[in-house]
């Protein structure tokens, strides 16, 4: 699985024909792992966790090699919509109820810890990457509204968290601009970003560090042991510890991670510049997702371009992109519908049975952490650095991720994916419903 996810829909070594790659800040090549090396330890894939953990471990005086199969940012944190979300993927309701108010809390303030963590790498490391503040929540029901409105009192009142703006349907219309929807809240704290450009930061700040980055450097085999050994088909690193930030990738490094995170793809178009016409469709800067199972998620881009994600698949090929989220996003804009569009990209993102992210001790001397189910930009910076204390021998805050219940995915792994499928078409088949 993985090989055919690493290679099935992109050009070896080169970033796919998007918008984020033709707007990307310059990025040197690092070169090809070959031979042997020693290291502290050896981190697996160049995305937010395992540059956000190389750097952290960097910052520490550890000696640290990073292994990336194409370049850096190449997966999902370079493709992805760039939103910079509060809290957890599940709500704070969900999670008092799954492990109790005091580690609710305390997961909280880690989710709040990661947004922040973003805000300050991207101001310390003066990265190439403007984080834009504002993120939009957009309601298609009455219930929903309902639902979103006390959930934000309950975030004021029971966490303090002052940043929520409730909408009603004339509030999010004059936002977004769409007789789409009929309410919903805009989180100041929340924001967006260039989501490559953030990653070639991450890996610029690696490198200053320290961290020896190889790219084009694919492990196949990783050996857990006292000394684990990481190989590539040209060399070969002998560590003291391993992390696995492979995500949706990950495939048969770990079964035992596999068998917990499972790989979809989802999609983005870019339109050609609006000019003027953008104020029609956001009168802030600000990003949107509604509340679809299969979200939509939509912001403007710096020049003006309308960048609208939606749908999703769960082969190995992508699909049709441009009909594929055409669709939805006329449904939210049809004044777009002669509108270019300019670049359409598809991307793998991992997903968990219960949507929290998945670390895991899968081996001696292995960590891991995956599955951020949409949820990544922030939470995956932050799990980075708690792997980094994790490696350091600090566990308190990796251990109490790790302490989520996970669950395999049903099936096994032939039956899995299909099943999979079947779940996701019903929930599609709602969104279009309605239900």
């Amino acid at each position: 699985m993985r090989l055919n996810l690493l290679h099935a829909n992109d050009r070896r070594g080169e970033y796919p024909a998007s918008y984020y790659a033709a707007t990307a800040a310059p990025l040197d090549p690092f070169p090809v792992l070959k031979g042997q090396q020693k290291a502290d330890v050896c981190v697996v894939g160049g995305g937010y966790t395992g540059l956000s953990a190389a750097l952290h471990l960097a910052q520490r005086g550890f000696d640290v090699v990073l292994l990336e199969a194409h370049r850096v940012g190449f997966g999902a944190s370079g493709r992805n919509g760039g939103q910079v979300g509060s809290g957890q993927r599940q709500d704070q309701v969900w999670l008092e109820k799954t492990v109790g108010r005091e580690n609710a809390h305390r997961l909280w303030d880690l989710a709040e810890e990661a947004k922040t963590l973003v805000k300050t790498l991207i101001a310390d490391h003066a990265m190439p990457v403007t984080f834009h503040p504002g993120i939009a929540h957009a309601c298609r029901t009455e219930a929903e509204v309902r639902d979103t409105h006390a959930y934000a009192e309950k975030l004021r009142r029971d966490y303090g968290y002052q940043h929520l703006e409730t909408l009603d349907r004339a509030g999010i219309r004059r936002l977004i601009g769409s007789t789409e929807y009929v309410g919903g809240e805009i989180d100041r704290d929340a924001g967006h970003l260039h989501p490559l450009n953030y990653a070639i930061g991450l890996a610029q700040a690696a490198a200053k560090a320290g961290v020896r980055i190889h790219e084009l450097s694919e492990v196949d085999r990783v050996i857990p042991g006292p000394r684990p050994l990481v190989h590539t088909p040209a060399g070969q690193v002998d560590c003291a510890t391993v992390i696995l930030a492979g995500n949706g990738y990950l495939g048969q490094l770990s079964p035992k991670v596999s068998a917990k995170v499972m790989p979809i793809n989802n999609f983005i178009l870019a339109t050609e510049p609006l000019g003027d016409r953008a104020r029609d469709l956001l009168s802030e800067p600000v990003a949107v997702a509604d509340t679809r199972f299969v979200v939509n998620y939509w912001h403007l881009s710096e020049d003006n371009r309308l960048l609208f994600g939606g749908g999703e698949s769960y082969g190995y090929r992508f699909p049709d992109i441009v009909r594929t989220v055409s669709k939805p996003m006329l449904q939210v804009y049809p004044q777009l519908a002669k509108t270019r569009i300019d670049y359409a990209w598809g991307g793998t993102l991992a997903i968990t049975v219960n949507r929290m992210p998945c670390f895991a001790r899968p081996g001696q001397n292995v960590l891991s952490a995956s599955g951020y189910s949409g949820h990544g930009v922030a939470m995956a910076t932050l799990a980075g650095k708690l792997m980094a204390e994790a490696a350091a021998g600090q566990m308190e805050r990796f251990d109490l991720m790790a302490s989520l219940p996970q669950y395999r995915f049903p099936g096994g792994a032939l039956l899995r994916w299909p099943l999979l499928v079947t779940a996701m078409t019903w929930y599609a088949m709602r969104d279009r419903l309605g239900l």
